[in-house]
């Protein structure tokens, strides 16, 4: 599938501000089923970017406006294609075990350093747990949201997993530390996931949409027959489904904060009024617009 994104952050202060510092993640990345052919960043005020990539491999484009400004615009515009990935392997529990999952899985099989301690986890972990770890991948994926209404405006991004768990709803991020927190638990490395998802009505065929920054998971499986490498599988827990062609993928961490889209500080003393928008044209229209 192939995506044209617009993704267009406006920033107005009441106020001139100044030494304006900004890290941006918002280049899709290269992975096994996805390919980003264009990318291209334009700011005002005018800045010089520079580039790097994260310890989790993300690219992060850092930038800073030094002089007095009442506003900011960064307008990013990328070209990615993207394809399904193949059927994930179907391993027992016990390939689990080793050192070589071990050593794939890293960081991602350790616990968040504020670990929920809700009373409705104990619960929740107890019929989390399925037949393999790719059927309890699927099953927390209708798990969830069963349990959850997908309510914005309950929860913020600083949100906690205790707090989405106390109010019963939340957005994707709620959805999926929830889900890493069951699936790390359960002896599954699990990873956070940032990007776009296309999506559109049911009822005719829109090629062009308006989006927002969506997330989602990366579970390890173990390699089938106990041979091969572990391989990682993307899951939705919003959407009750494994991702795929449609999900964007800009880059993961061990939670949100690994990959927040836009992280900047300024000096001034005035407050920031956002606009943020993105646009997903699909520029293959024989393809499925549905999410």
């Amino acid at each position: 599938m192939n995506y044209d994104i617009h993704y267009l952050t406006s920033y107005r202060y009441a106020s001139p501000v100044t030494d304006n510092l900004n890290a941006l993640r918002v280049r899709p990345a290269t992975t096994s089923s996805q390919r980003c052919d264009e990318f291209h960043v334009r700011l005002d005020p005018e800045a010089r970017i520079h580039r790097h990539v994260d310890y989790f491999g993300t690219e992060v484009l850092e930038f800073g406006v030094a002089r007095p400004h009442d506003h900011m615009t960064i307008d990013v515009r990328a070209r990615v294609v993207t394809s399904d990935p193949p059927e994930p392997p179907e391993a027992p529990w016990d390939h689990l075990e080793g050192d070589t999952y071990a050593e794939a899985a890293g960081e991602f099989l350790l616990p968040a350093d504020v670990e929920p301690r809700h009373e409705a986890m104990a619960e929740l972990m107890d019929i989390a747990r399925a037949r393999t770890p790719l059927a309890t991948v699927r099953w927390l994926c209708e798990l969830i949201p069963d349990r959850f209404e997908y309510r914005a405006g309950v929860t913020y991004v600083g949100s906690t997993v205790d707090d989405f768990l106390r109010a019963g709803a939340g957005v994707c991020q709620d959805f999926v530390h929830l889900a890493l927190v069951l699936l790390r638990r359960h002896g599954i490395g699990a990873r956070y996931v940032s990007g776009y998802l296309f999506s559109a009505p049911e009822e005719g065929a829109h090629n062009s949409v308006e989006v927002q920054t969506h997330a989602w998971l990366e579970a390890l499986m173990p390699g089938a027959g106990g041979r091969g490498e572990p391989i990682w599988v993307g899951a939705d827990p919003t959407n009750r489904r494994l991702s795929g062609g449609t999900h964007v993928k800009i880059g993961h961490g061990r939670l949100y904060g690994d990959v927040p889209p836009i992280k900047g500080v300024y000096r001034g003393q005035t407050g920031a009024e956002l606009e943020a928008t993105v646009h997903m044209t699909r520029l293959d229209p024989a393809t499925s617009a549905r999410a």
